[in-house]
């Protein structure tokens, strides 16, 4: 990952570079305006795009956040240590939880996500870095596991309403959902089918991005 950021917020140097990086390297600037945010099932679980510190304190505000889940995991950049910081000052859960937007989830992390959102303080919140895919991703877990039927959990958290291209590499991830649809829902549980039938290989040859969408998503957007 792209970085300017040195690891340090003890001095106003490194809390300067910090801003710079987040602002400048990791397009924070286009989220000051931006939240990409709202509920996945209200009071329970919430989504965003990387929140600057000021905007996770006014989600906390609005919404009662106590913990945070983060998708990206520990990039080591200004972002990151900016929200961390936010974190800890306003004493809340933090997990990482790192995902790819691009490639077939892992079955670990799947599993290791689906555990995370059961066992968190409620109410959460998730965020990657644009808060279209991944955020998305661990939303349609979520309202699964809460006996969401597939279709409608796919049509309200990995849509254009949230940015999210699917046909671009991110489409990967409905095609997760829709082979889960295809081969077990309404026989299986979500999570047995996980653990027991799913097959990354197969995901990945059964998915072909367009062209467009790869350009936008990966050049334009430049999502993770």
């Amino acid at each position: 990952m792209d970085t300017i950021f040195r690891g340090g917020l003890d001095t106003p140097g490194g809390r300067r570079l910090a801003w710079m990086d987040s602002l400048l390297v990791d397009h924070a600037v286009l989220r000051l305006a931006w939240t990409n945010a709202g509920a996945v099932i209200p009071g329970r679980l919430y989504r965003c795009n990387h929140p600057t510190p000021g905007r996770l304190t006014a989600l906390v505000g609005r919404w009662g956040i106590r913990t945070v889940i983060n998708l990206r995991g520990a990039t080591g950049n200004g972002s990151d240590a900016l929200s961390r910081e936010r974190a800890r000052q306003l004493g809340l859960f933090f997990v990482d939880m790192p995902l790819s937007s691009g490639q077939p989830p892992a079955r670990d992390s799947v599993l290791a996500l689906a555990a995370a959102l059961q066992t968190m303080e409620e109410p959460g919140l998730v965020h990657c870095k644009s808060g279209a895919d991944r955020a998305g991703f661990a939303g349609v877990v979520f309202l699964l596991l809460n006996g969401v039927p597939t279709a409608e959990a796919l049509a309200a958290q990995l849509s254009l309403r949230w940015g999210h291209l699917a046909r671009s590499r991110a489409g990967i991830l409905d095609t997760f959902f829709q082979a889960y649809a295809l081969e077990a829902e309404g026989r299986k549980a979500f999570l047995d089918w996980v653990r027991e039938d799913y097959d990354p290989d197969a995901i990945a040859r059964s998915f072909v991005p367009g062209r467009c969408g790869r350009f936008i998503n990966d050049r334009v957007l430049r999502r993770e």
